[in-house]
C-alpha cells in the first residue's frame, strides 16, 4: 500500500492533472450495499493515512435503510475508512473512486468488513501454497429511472438486435469502463428483456471484487446518461428471468493449475477434485452467502440455469458447480464456475467463501462425487435420489438456519460477519417475506443499484 507522503503527493498531482476534484472511498456490507465517504482531492493524503470516520453499524444496514444490530457493533464506537490509493479509478466529471480499508482507531482491521475478510482468506490460501484467481460475470436489467420496466416490442436472447438497439449504451459502457480501468471482456443481451451480461477478466481475488464495485458504478453512470437505471436484483421481475453474478475461480501451485494436467476427472489433479468437492459439499451451509436475500430463492429453481441442483458437470449450466476445461476455446485455462451466486451477494464474502471451502476441501482430501453429464432439472425424484442429488432449498428461513448452524462458515468468514449477514437477511424476511411476490420484486428492484 502506498502511504509515504512523496508518493501520495505525486498521485494527487496525477489525479489533479486528470481533472479529479473529489474522491469517494467505498465500503460494502453484508446486505451488499455500497457505502461511501467523499473528500476533496486536497485531502487525498489524509483520506489514505487517517481515513474518514464511519460508525461500525454500517455493517448492519438493511435494504430498507434500517440498522440491524449484533453483539459485535452498536451505537458506541468508530471505524476509519482509509482509502487504498492503488485502487483509485477515474470516473470522469471530476470524480474518482477507490476501495477503503476499514480499521479501528488503533489501525487494526475491522473483522466484519467484507474486503478485510477476503484479504485474510486469500492470505490463508497463499500460505497453503495456492495462487487463486477469480473472474466475475454480472447480469443486470435496464429499467426506467423510476424503476418501472422498459417496454420493448421484441427481444432476442443473445441476439444482435438488442445490441444494435442499445448500441449507444454499449459503446459508452466499454469506453467509460476503459477510463475507469475496467475491461469488459464480453457484453451480450441475456435471456430476459432488457437484460445484459458483462464478463470481467480473472484477477487476484481482492482486485477482482474491487473491480466488480467499479464496474457496477460505471454501469450505473452510463445507464443514467441514457435515461435508465440498472437493476442488480436477483429477481427484478416476478416470474421472469433472474440476474446472476457467477464467479469463476482457479487455483494454481506455481505455474500449474490444479484443475488441469492431472489424471483425475476431466484431467484434474487430485487436489483439483478435492477443491471442487469442498465447495460442493458445503453449498447448503454457504448458500446464504451466495444467494441469501429474500428474493434469491425465487431465482434458484431447476430449469433456470441458476445452478439449483447441488452437483458438478463439465459445461453443465444446470449444475451448481460448472467445470470448464482449458484449451484454445478457453484462453484463461481450466476453471470452476459457482453458478448459484446472485447480485445480492457481497462479492468479497462470496469469493472468501469459495476460496475458504476449496482450500479446506484440499486439506481434507474431500472426495469429488460422480460428474453429472445430463441436465439434472429433467430428473425425476427417483432418478435424483438414485444419483444422490440435492435441489438446494428455496425457502429463505431454511437457507438462513443452515448458515447459522455452520461452524465451517464461522471459521471462514468469522463470527462477526456471520452475525451481520444473519441480522440483515432475517430482517429482510421479517419485512418482505410475506409480501406478495410481484410487489416484493418491484419494491426491491433498485435495492442494489449503485
Amino acid at each position: 500500500m502506498v502511504s509515504d507522503s512523496s508518493a501520495l503527493s505525486a498521485q494527487r498531482a496525477e489525479l489533479a492533472a486528470a481533472g479529479v476534484r473529489f474522491v469517494a472511498g467505498w465500503a460494502t456490507n453484508a446486505s451488499n450495499l455500497v457505502h461511501a465517504k467523499t473528500m476533496p482531492l486536497e485531502r487525498f493524503a489524509d483520506f489514505v493515512t487517517s481515513g474518514a470516520g464511519m460508525s461500525p453499524v454500517y455493517n448492519g444496514y438493511s435494504l430498507d435503510a434500517s440498522i440491524q444490530f449484533t453483539p459485535y457493533y452498536g451505537a458506541v464506537g468508530d471505524l476509519r475508512l482509509r482509502l487504498v490509493p492503488e485502487t483509485v479509478r477515474l470516473l470522469g466529471d471530476g470524480l474518482a473512486i477507490g476501495a477503503t480499508r476499514a480499521v479501528d482507531q488503533d489501525g487494526a482491521a475491522d473483522p466484519c468488513a467484507p474486503r478485510n475478510i477476503l484479504e485474510r482468506v486469500v492470505a490463508e490460501a497463499i500460505v497453503a501454497g495456492f495462487t487463486p484467481l477469480i473472474g466475475h460475470e454480472l447480469e443486470f436489467t435496464l429499467v426506467n429511472p423510476d424503476g418501472s420496466l422498459i417496454e420493448v416490442p421484441s427481444w432476442t436472447p443473445y441476439g444482435l438486435g438488442p445490441v444494435i438497439g442499445l448500441q449507444g449504451f454499449v459503446d459508452d459502457l466499454i469506453s467509460q469502463g476503459a477510463v475507469a480501468g475496467v475491461s469488459f471482456e464480453q457484453v451480450h443481451a441475456e435471456y430476459g428483456a432488457m437484460q445484459i451480461e458483462v464478463s470481467l477478466p480473472p484477477a487476484e481475488p481482492v482486485v477482482a471484487a474491487d473491480t466488480v464495485v467499479v464496474a457496477k458504478t460505471v454501469i450505473g453512470r452510463v445507464a443514467r446518461k441514457h435515461g435508465m437505471l440498472p437493476s442488480f436484483s436477483p429477481v427484478p421481475i416476478d416470474g421472469g428471468v433472474g440476474n446472476g453474478a457467477h464467479q469463476h475461480f482457479s487455483l494454481s501451485r506455481g505455474d500449474q493449475s490444479i484443475f488441469a494436467g492431472g489424471s483425475g476427472a476431466r484431467g484434474m489433479t487430485p487436489q483439483g477434485e478435492s477443491a471442487i468437492a469442498g465447495v460442493l459439499h458445503a453449498l447448503p451451509e454457504a448458500q446464504a452467502v451466495f444467494a441469501g436475500s429474500v428474493l434469491s430463492g425465487t431465482r434458484l429453481a431447476p430449469g433456470f440455469w441458476s445452478g439449483a441442483t447441488a452437483c458438478w458437470g463439465t459445461e453443465n449450466r444446470e449444475a451448481s458447480v460448472r467445470f470448464l476445461q482449458g484449451g484454445s476455446a478457453n484462453p484463461h485455462g481450466a476453471n470452476v464456475e459457482v453458478k448459484i451466486i446472485d447480485p445480492s451477494a457481497n462479492p468479497y464474502l462470496a469469493s472468501a467463501a469459495i476460496l475458504g471451502l476449496a482450500v479446506r476441501g484440499v486439506a481434507s482430501s474431500a472426495t469429488l462425487p460422480p460428474e453429472i453429464t445430463e441436465d439434472p432439472s429433467g430428473f425425476s425424484d427417483e432418478e435424483r435420489a438414485a444419483a444422490g442429488l440435492l435441489v438446494l432449498p428455496s425457502d429463505h428461513r431454511t437457507v438462513l438456519d443452515a448458515f447459522e448452524g455452520s461452524e465451517l462458515m464461522r471459521e471462514i468468514l468469522g463470527p462477526q460477519s456471520v452475525a451481520a449477514l444473519l441480522a440483515v437477511r432475517r430482517h429482510e424476511n421479517d419485512v418482505y417475506g410475506e409480501v406478495e411476490a410481484s410487489t416484493r420484486s418491484e419494491t426491491l428492484r433498485l435495492a442494489w443499484t449503485v
